[in-house]
């Protein structure tokens, strides 16, 4: 799933030091597109080397439908890709609204235009993440939980517990399976959800799941009431409602690059 650039990459590049060539880049171009080692290739190239090597053999790119700047990237890489199918699916604005309504509303328009997602197990993930190839083989797993994601380690990503309160934390019960995504919990709360050796399960939008049991969830998501999106771990709090044992939960203790700022372009080099 693609990451558009943020409001927060934006500001950034005003006091950047960046080159004219990815200056420019971060300023048009989604975040997954900009360009970030020598050879011009971008989280998203890294990101489906990943999956490649994880065992993927096809990924559903989520774009707008001015979609033709990951064409143009997936005509120039496409001899390195080519142990995978890649599709683009095209998130189509609703005629009474002017921004997207969301990624809940995302992954479904994706099973809606690619029907046989909706029988498969498949993951979902940001385009501005670096998840590495263990955590995407982690996915696909053979488990008896219809659905699967990744507890990061608060004390791996490398942040104080006041950064970490600006993700959301996940309650795992003591068998392994989520029980609630707690979205910017306060500072004060952090120590409710605390695991036995004191540290936090943090979510960083990566999940697996079974098309034909989260359907429901993603078609009856409701709108966010302030930002009036439907999003995923809306979806996810519904199905974990229903069956408190529908997703299992894989703890990993490593770090996952991202880009936010200008200052994380400069820095992805040393993950690549």
């Amino acid at each position: 799933m693609a990451g558009g650039a943020s409001s927060r990459m934006k500001k950034s590049l005003a006091e950047s030091d960046l080159n004219d060539e990815v200056l420019e880049a971060a300023k048009n171009l989604h975040k997954s597109l900009i360009p970030l080692d020598h050879k011009g290739r971008p989280l998203l190239y890294f990101l489906l080397r990943n999956a490649q090597e994880a065992g993927y053999q096809s990924v559903y790119l989520i774009t707008s439908k001015d979609n033709g700047a990951f064409i143009s990237f997936l005509q120039s890489f496409k001899k390195d890709f080519r142990e995978l199918e890649i599709r683009l699916a095209i998130q189509y604005l609703p005629s009474n609204h002017s921004k997207p309504l969301g990624t809940a509303d995302a992954v479904q328009q994706c099973l809606d235009q690619y029907p046989e997602l909706q029988k498969a197990y498949f993951t979902v993930c940001n385009g501005d993440n670096l998840y590495s190839t263990r955590v995407m083989g982690m996915l696909r797993q053979v488990r008896e939980a219809s659905h699967a994601t990744i507890g990061y380690k608060g004390s791996s990503l490398g942040f104080d517990d006041e950064r970490l309160s600006k993700f959301a934390v996940m309650h795992i019960d003591a068998m392994g399976y989520l029980q609630q995504i707690i979205e910017k919990p306060k500072t004060s709360e952090m120590d409710h959800y605390r695991d036995s050796q004191g540290d936090l399960s943090i979510s960083m939008n990566i999940f697996n799941f079974s098309g034909i049991q989260i359907y429901p969830f993603l078609e009856a998501c409701p709108l966010h009431p302030v930002r009036k999106e439907k999003e995923l771990p809306e979806a996810v709090r519904a199905a974990i409602a229903e069956n408190p044992q529908c997703m299992a939960c894989f703890s990993v203790n490593e770090e996952l690059p991202d880009l936010t700022t200008a200052e994380d372009i400069k820095n992805m080099n040393s993950y690549l």
